[in-house]
């Protein structure tokens, strides 16, 4: 189950997983941490009661999740699940799990600062200049506003001088998965996320952004630079007014929402293709689809 945040995609998955029996493995990036779990939109509790819920808020804002150890760890609970079903916005996750991921090597801390001090000085579009004389593949396809994949590519080639696409090779499927992708109109999915983000803020979100400046993590960690997150620490030290910073954190869900619905339009081969919304037709459409892939997949 993917596409970009703000699709329904939870609510779908959780409808499907209590009608076939099936547990939901998350497969987002951010959801993985346990201490955002209103600014990721975590599924609530009682989300979790109507069907088994694995991979939500497993990690610590002070540690770094990487593909690889979600791909490990995802691996465990779809042995252990009767019907897996993954749901998320991480399409680089599902591609790891589904067509395979060599391992990169440890990348260095000198070599991560490195990067990261770089981007801060350089800007999006000099930096990803900078990588193209480096890694002209990547610096081709990521765009200057894709701050933690163009970091990421600049550490692999700066550490091991080949470029992060050759790391990458396709390795037979180790599943027969059907994939569901929810790809609503833009207008619609814009919408959304404006008013998922300032429920969210309404709803505890700036007391959990208070929570995690509390901690005086660095800003570099992947839980302090999640979606919204520095836009409501801004205003946490006065930097900005309340609505500013929600106006800013709704800016860059959309943004992250456009990035999501690129990358799966270019690198996802869907079974099931969604172009609207969460809704009764979408669920009665999946459940028929779900209940053939099933029947084929015992037959």
């Amino acid at each position: 189950m993917a596409g970009p945040t703000a699709t329904g995609k939870s609510a779908l998955a959780l409808d499907l997983a209590a009608r076939f029996g099936g547990t939901i493995i998350n497969a987002d990036a951010l959801q993985i941490y346990r201490d955002l779990r209103i600014l990721t939109a975590r599924p609530d509790e009682a989300s979790e009661a109507r069907a088994p819920h694995r991979l939500y808020g497993v990690l610590d804002a002070a540690e770094r999740g990487s593909v690889a150890r979600w791909r490990e760890l995802a691996e465990a609970e779809i042995e252990a699940a009767a019907v897996p079903i993954l749901v998320g916005g991480t399409g680089l996750y599902l591609r790891a799990l589904l067509s395979g991921l060599s391992a990169v090597p440890d990348i260095p801390s000198a070599i991560r600062a490195e990067s990261a001090s770089l981007y801060r000085e350089l800007g999006g579009e000099e930096f990803r200049r900078r990588l193209a004389e480096l890694d002209p593949d990547a610096a081709a396809h990521l765009p200057p506003g894709d701050r933690q994949r163009l970091t990421r590519a600049w550490e692999v080639v700066r550490a091991t001088g080949t470029p992060l696409s050759a790391w990458h090779r396709p390795a037979p499927p180790a599943y027969r998965a059907a994939t569901i992708l929810l790809m609503p109109p833009r207008e619609a999915l814009y919408a959304a996320c404006d008013a998922r983000f300032a429920a969210m803020a309404a709803g505890g979100g700036i007391d959990e952004a208070a929570a995690l400046a509390a901690r005086g993590l660095s800003p570099d960690l992947p839980a302090m630079k999640a979606v919204g997150v520095p836009e409501l620490l801004r205003h946490l030290r006065g930097e900005i007014g309340l609505a500013e910073a929600i106006a800013l954190g709704q800016q860059a869900t959309r943004r992250y929402a456009k990035r999501q619905t690129t990358w799966f339009r270019h690198q996802v081969t869907a079974d099931l293709v969604f172009d609207e919304q969460f809704s009764e037709s979408l669920l009665r459409r999946s459940r028929h689809f779900i209940d053939g892939f099933l029947l084929t997949a015992s037959g």
